[in-house]
């Protein structure tokens, strides 16, 4: 019997139908920008160790890191490794430590300094060279958005954005995208001008997460619920992200940004697009995409925005049995600032599966507690019999997807009390990732990044995603605008009291996590 053959694109050994061998990055390289800032230094870099030091990149790796610094290799390094054993999520290793420094490199320069991208061209031919990357490289824009042109820009007058034989280069973008639906578009075709769009990655790490995904095999592989989700039985929908946290050293991002486009804009409207989307055909990036795109299509919030909108901004007070500033004195903000810290809106998508269920989303920072979930509040049973034995009626059937911090899921559902009368009482069955699997859940940006390095984009919103998801909240942003302040509320709670009212006058209320 003859040999199998082996090529660079056919290995007899391995079969894409196959989920028990771990996709392992071929040869490449990544490309930081903004190396030096938070997001960098608490999640990427230690998101990169941990894939390497799982086995899931390239032995040849290569790490280029860009900023203003007067680094040079020796010091990147240092402060990679410093970073690695603060903030990784495995075990530091010696072993794959020193795998990883062979490969690491800093440019020193800004976005103007033509002669710095010029020397990033040469150190990426170096590493090719060096460590064998065949010239496939990502880069991460971990940088503001307006200098996303700029950066772009410079990557192809050095022409570095284009792959040669057949190597490859992405672009990795980070949130948000735009401050509305105009510069969203503006900001696309300054991208799309040098990277194709399937080479353009927009990060969303929510959707790194692994409950996140869970979300979709929950509902499409149990024919316990999917019968169950729709109008007939869903009384509402509530998606949460709450932060416990204020907004701290980030005056000059988050002043003129807010709460809104900072989290429902990208975060909670995909949240809301898988919990509502139809079952795709495959779960590729075009499958997905496509049934995402149905729901943000159908989404509007109601026409009479100021009733069924809150915004608010946390005051001082007590958090984490701490006294804790205001907004307004955190430092670095303009003193009149109506920049909200909260923000709730309900949405409405009119199609046939949810027609006449409000989905309300909402996040704050300075809250009660630091909490992500999807509760899915099912129609009450009718009241007869209970009604007449009980001290009370039954409670609503509730699923709950808890994405941070305790990964898992809840049910919700009533239960007779033990004793001669029939008494029915809410009570929660709870699966928790952290005691029924041994698997320890990888970090989103370990996934994500992976994901980008593998060219495989199924959780990655796509442009018609991320302009439908202005078109939804342009009208709340520009009514805001026009009327008002955001309503203060007092740290350490769960926020102002015109959020309570907006879902108090459809009959319901907010949980409380």
């Amino acid at each position: 019997m003859s040999p199998a053959e082996v090529t660079a694109t056919h290995n007899p050994l391995r079969d894409k139908r196959d989920r028990r061998l771990p996709r392992i990055a071929g040869p490449s390289g990544l490309v930081i920008f903004g190396v030096t800032g938070d997001l960098a230094r608490k999640k990427l870099l230690p998101a990169i160790y941990d894939l390497a030091n799982r086995g899931l990149l390239s032995p040849g790796f290569a790490l280029i890191g860009f900023g203003r610094r007067d680094w040079d290799d020796a010091k990147f390094a240092e402060v990679v490794k410093e970073c690695i054993q603060e903030y990784s999520r495995t075990e530091f290793n010696e072993a794959a430590w020193q795998q990883l420094l062979g490969g690491i490199r800093f440019v020193s320069g800004s976005f103007d300094d033509d002669a710095a991208f010029d020397r990033l061209r040469d150190v990426m031919t170096e590493l090719d060279r060096t460590r064998g990357t065949r010239g496939n490289f990502a880069f991460y824009l971990s940088v503001p958005p307006s200098a996303f042109p700029q950066v772009c820009g410079q990557l192809a007058r050095a022409e570095i954005s284009e792959g040669a034989n057949g190597s490859w280069r992405r672009v990795v973008i980070e949130k948000p995208f735009g401050h509305d639906l105009e510069s969203a578009r503006a900001l696309n075709r300054v991208v799309e001008e040098v990277f194709p769009p399937r080479s353009v990655f927009r990060i969303d790490h929510y959707l790194g997460k692994e409950t996140v995904q869970n979300l979709l095999a929950l509902r499409f592989s149990n024919q316990l619920f999917e019968p169950l989700w729709n109008s007939r039985y869903v009384d509402h929908v509530q998606i949460t992200m709450a932060e416990d946290i204020g907004v701290g050293g980030r005056a000059g991002y988050y002043d003129g940004i807010g709460a809104a486009r900072d989290v429902i804009q990208n975060h909670l409207l995909q949240l809301l697009a898988l919990t509502a989307m139809e079952e795709p055909v495959t779960f590729d990036a075009d499958d997905l995409e496509a049934e995402k795109v149905k729901v943000l299509s159908a989404a509007s919030v109601p026409p009479d925005i100021e009733y069924h909108t809150a915004r608010g901004q946390y005051e001082a007070g007590w958090q984490g049995g701490q006294q804790v500033v205001g907004y307004l004195d955190e430092g670095g903000f303009d003193p009149n600032s109506t920049t909200e810290t909260y923000a709730a809106i309900r949405v409405d998508i009119d199609n046939r599966r949810w027609s006449g269920v409000p989905f309300y989303l909402r996040t704050g920072k300075r809250l009660a507690r630091r909490v992500t979930e999807i509760a899915v509040v099912f129609k009450k049973a009718p009241p007869l019999p209970f009604s007449t034995t009980g001290s009370r009626e039954p409670g609503n059937n509730a699923l709950v997807i808890r994405i941070q911090p305790d990964d898992g899921a809840s049910l919700q559902f009533n239960a007779k009390v033990p004793g001669a009368v029939m008494e029915v009482r809410d009570v929660t069955m709870v699966f928790g990732y952290g005691h029924s699997f041994t698997e320890a859940s990888p970090e989103a940006y370990e996934r994500l990044l992976l994901d980008v390095l593998l060219g495989d984009p199924p959780l990655f919103p796509r442009h018609r995603e991320v302009e439908l998801s202005w078109e939804i909240l342009d009208p709340v942003i520009e009514y805001w605008a026009n009327n008002g302040k955001p309503e203060p509320y007092r740290a350490g709670t769960w926020g102002p009291d015109s959020a309570e009212e907006m879902v108090r006058r459809d009959g319901h209320s907010w949980r409380r996590p």
